[in-house]
């Protein structure tokens, strides 16, 4: 309780904070020639294609059940099961001896590669549709920008939005940090606490040891899940129709179809959430290595 009354008075000494400097003639000059869009490349593409809709998707269903996993790992004292890799497999290289890790690093790791994988793809398309120009910041002007519309949203008079053409520079930013620093992050950090790191790599380990992976790994996921709730708040409150069919049907409209398939992909995510259980993955990690208790 006392944690949430501390939150609750920052935010709105913030808010207050804001209104009241948006009152004052130089902020509000500022503002006006710094609306919050920074310059975008005149061959920036427009619109949000199929693609980018399905990446979406498999963004949020992958990293769902990531930090489901990752946090059982964390948080388990007598793991329901162990496996071990077969040795020299894919989660066991050559030279490594196979590690008996618990389930849920199984499962964790599993995801792990089907989220690197679908990012992969997301990556090349990126750069193969040009789409990359919409969310890597191309002019210094992003940051007095991203600073207008921090004071526009701090304020509660939000910046007009039209994300079908041109993000403001404060999702610019959020966007490119998340996709070319905190994605790469958590894979690198994610490697070394893996069955994956060379055992018999003793000056590799010694040079990144494996608690600077740790200290990394959990500011990563909170990261992660901070930047998804901010963005789901903000997809439904600066026009929740428009916004869902652009994220998911990949149209310009207002109409309920954005949101019929993303509340149909909640249910998706829920039944993968509840087939997580070791019920139902053992019998996978089995085929996989050995299963133990």
């Amino acid at each position: 309780m006392a944690v949430t009354a501390v939150v609750l008075v920052l935010v709105t000494a913030a808010v207050l904070g804001a209104r009241w400097l948006r009152t004052l003639e130089p902020v509000q000059a500022f503002i006006a020639t710094y609306d919050g869009h920074s310059a975008q490349p005149d061959s920036a593409p427009a619109g949000v294609p199929v693609w980018l809709g399905w990446q979406h998707f498999f963004n949020i269903f992958f990293m769902v059940l990531i930090v489901r996993t990752g946090l059982q790992v964390r948080n388990e004292r007598k793991p329901p099961g162990y496996w071990t890799a077969k040795k020299d497999s894919f989660f066991s290289p050559k030279g490594n001896t196979p590690k008996k890790v618990s389930l849920a690093q199984w499962l964790h790791q599993s995801l792990d590669v089907l989220w690197v994988l679908n990012g992969l793809i997301f990556i090349i398309l990126l750069f193969a549709t040009g789409q990359w120009l919409r969310i890597v910041p191309t002019s210094w002007d992003v940051f007095p920008n991203m600073l207008s519309t921090g004071l526009q949203y701090a304020s509660l008079d939000w910046p007009t939005e039209n994300g079908w053409v041109h993000y403001n520079a404060l999702q610019v930013m959020t966007y490119f940090i998340t996709v070319f620093i905190a994605a790469p992050l958590a894979i690198i950090s994610g490697i070394r606490i893996s069955t994956w790191w060379p055992e018999k790599a003793a000056a590799l380990g010694k040079a990144y040891p494996v608690e600077w992976a740790r200290a990394i790994h959990v500011p990563v996921m909170v990261y992660f899940v901070t930047f998804t709730m901010i963005h789901v708040f903000l997809v439904f409150f600066t026009g929740a129709l428009r916004n869902l069919n652009h994220m998911f049907t990949s149209r310009d409209v207002v109409d309920w179809w954005g949101l019929i398939i993303f509340l149909a992909s909640l249910l998706v995510i829920a039944a993968a959430w509840f087939l997580t259980k070791p019920l139902f993955t053992t019998p996978i990690a089995g085929r996989m290595g050995k299963v133990s208790r």
